[in-house]
């Protein structure tokens, strides 16, 4: 058995890359392929704001002649900037059952992130909690919901062998739309009149002004998240390439935002379970007739996935985040949704999953986040 451990230096290289969950995942029914042309968007340092200030290196991993792994190890230098920490990180990793190989890329990212000085490695992190995060360690009976992560059960095994300890965990809940009671919703009501008296109003994003609203929501996405555990400040460039991606799909019923005299002083946002849809794309090809399936079924979704729902300081425990979630429920049953995934909330976020749970929401999927000190 011979294995080898090869650095994606090029276009032909990185669609092996991209490509190959594709046939790793072929027989599980669960699986959802990234859309080709969000992947070649994110790995692309012309047109991810995430290389200009920080870098990735990808490789692939071949086992007797046959590929059969992927990872990437990942320098996000203003995550360290911004806790004052040393370390890196590594995500996009996808491996055949087999330890020798998940040690191989593991060993590689390793040496890596010790050759740039860091003192631990993080993962997976597709690139930043700004995207994609964790692995899935319960909840396989379900696809995942919109960019959500998914992965073979094995993964955990080969990961912890490794010497990876748990970091965090991070948890998604199902509120079934019928399970929501009536009260809460009329208790929202009266609640939103008492903010309204204090100036507080609650209404949905202006598509028609995108750009504007995108970049005083930012400043609300940075404020209200900031103490969060593995949080990074998105900049200007990488949270306008953040919303122009979401900007496709995004409902106005599913995106409010609070606001204080003219200032955004909270934001929530849901969207539409695309997965449902794009689950069928082979191989996430999106062009030239799956376009057509997504724009015409993307309203049609059994499923939604409250995305994210902050408030910043000063302006928390006065039942905003109530009324985002009553008001959310209310379209919801409007569109004839059975569900929203609140998704994903930190375990130690005490706030946000006591909110869940009060809406009777089920703890269904738990991710988990990995640190191994080097």
């Amino acid at each position: 058995m011979s294995i080898e451990i090869k650095k994606v230096e090029n276009k032909k290289d990185l669609k092996k890359f991209i490509n190959f969950p594709h046939d790793l995942y072929k027989d599980d029914p669960n699986y959802v392929p990234m859309l080709d042309m969000a992947a070649k968007e994110l790995f692309s340092e012309k047109k991810n704001p995430f290389f200009e200030h920080s870098s990735v290196q990808n490789y692939l991993a071949y086992k007797d002649g046959k590929l059969a792994g992927r990872i990437s190890a990942i320098r996000n230098n203003n995550y360290n900037k911004y806790h004052n920490s040393n370390v890196g990180f590594w995500g996009f990793f996808d491996v055949i059952n087999d330890y020798e190989v998940a040690k191989a890329l593991f060993d590689t990212a390793k040496k890596w992130n010790q050759d740039h000085g860091f003192e631990a490695m993080i993962g997976p992190v597709n690139f930043s909690t700004n995207d994609t995060a964790g692995l899935l360690i319960e909840g396989y009976d379900m696809p995942p919901i919109t960019e959500m992560t998914y992965n073979k059960p094995y993964y955990q095994d080969l990961i912890e062998k490794y010497g990876f300890k748990k970091d965090m965990d991070l948890f998604a809940y199902m509120i079934y739309a019928e399970n929501v009671s009536e009260k809460s919703v009329k208790l929202a009501d009266l609640i939103q009149k008492r903010l309204e008296k204090k100036g507080i109003t609650i209404r949905q994003i202006n598509m028609k002004d995108f750009k504007n609203e995108v970049a005083k929501i930012k400043e609300v996405y940075n404020k209200a998240w900031e103490k969060n555990w593995g949080f990074v400040p998105a900049t200007d460039k990488e949270f306008e390439f953040l919303a122009e991606g979401l900007k496709m799909i995004v409902n106005p019923q599913y995106a409010l935002v609070a606001e204080h005299e003219g200032k955004f002083v909270g934001f929530a946002l849901t969207i539409p379970n695309i997965n449902e849809i794009t689950i069928n794309f082979k191989r996430g090809k999106l062009f030239p007739f799956n376009i057509f399936k997504l724009l015409m079924k993307k309203n049609k979704t059994k499923y939604v996935r409250i995305i994210t729902l902050g408030v910043i300081e000063g302006y928390r425990k006065l039942g905003i985040e109530a009324v985002f979630f009553a008001r959310i429920i209310e379209s919801a049953k409007k569109n004839n949704i059975i569900g929203g995934e609140a998704s994903w909330i930190l375990e130690n976020n005490e706030m946000m999953n006591m909110a869940a749970e009060k809406l009777h929401g089920e703890k269904y999927k738990t991710y988990r986040i990995y640190r191994k000190d080097i």
